[in-house]
């Protein structure tokens, strides 16, 4: 495996099933990398067919081999409601460098609960001169935002 930046873009999701009976629901996503866990913003009233085009950052290492990401249900002062996961293998965007925007089933007790689109972008570390004593790992990715951003 490698290590680097995978970027993930949380485009949206389509026909999930929804946990709120009397109105729609308010969807959100928890994206887990390894041990690296972000959420999203919550799509206030938008149901089965939310749509976020939100990115995410993780840096991942050898040992991250998928992206798992839980759909939830916000429910205000009680328990959020699982609406169901996508699991991602990872190492296609580690070859490839990039995956487009994908659909990938949600999968709630085995069930078929929907799909979420996803995209995908891996940045992996390079070894840069970083004294007379040898070099430091550093992310492509820093690398550019750093040389953008001076």
């Amino acid at each position: 495996m490698a290590q680097g930046t995978l970027e993930v873009l949380l485009v949206g999701a389509k026909g999930l099933e929804n946990t709120d009976y009397l109105c729609n629901m308010d969807p959100y996503a928890v994206l887990k990398c390894t041990s690296q866990e972000q959420k999203s913003t919550v799509a206030s009233g938008k149901g089965s067919d939310p749509e976020w085009n939100e990115t995410f950052v993780f840096t991942v290492s050898e040992n991250a081999t998928e992206l798992v990401i839980k759909l939830l249900d916000s429910d205000g002062g009680t328990d959020d409601d699982s609406v169901g996961e996508a699991t991602i293998p990872l190492d296609g965007v580690y070859t490839e460098g990039s995956i487009p925007p994908t659909v990938y089933n949600v999968v709630k007790d085995e069930e078929y609960r929907g799909e979420i689109k996803i995209g995908l972008t891996f940045t992996p570390e390079v070894a840069v001169s970083h004294s007379c004593s040898g070099t430091k790992p550093v992310s492509l990715y820093r690398v550019l935002c750093f040389s953008v951003a001076t």
